[in-house]
């Protein structure tokens, strides 16, 4: 989890900034990339525990100086430690069309 996206993607969508009041309860909850999709949590203030389903199972708390990388279809959650405000930049293989949906 503490690893790296591969050379070869390129990030073409993120989400917008959370704060510990407006984290979606659905990531506090096990969820996961789609195949083939990387994730790249960036905390930009505070704190955040990501956890890995596994197996194994695995606790990292990121920081602004820690971001997690999330592995395609890793089952995980992510759970706010006080303030934070964080946001999860997504990577894929490159598309004819360019790195952009649509």
């Amino acid at each position: 989890m503490i690893g790296r996206i591969p050379e070869s993607m390129v990030a073409y969508r993120r989400t917008p900034e959370f704060t510990e009041h407006s984290v979606p309860d659905a990531l506090r909850r096990n969820h996961s990339t789609k195949a083939g999709v990387w994730g790249l949590i960036h905390v930009l203030e505070g704190s955040l525990l990501y956890r890995v389903a596994g197996p194994p199972a695995e606790e990292v708390l990121l920081s602004k100086e820690q971001p997690g990388v999330i592995e395609p279809e890793a089952l995980h959650a992510v759970e706010p430690r006080g303030a934070v405000r964080f946001y999860v930049e997504f990577w894929r293989e490159p598309t004819e069309d360019g790195p952009h949906d649509g």
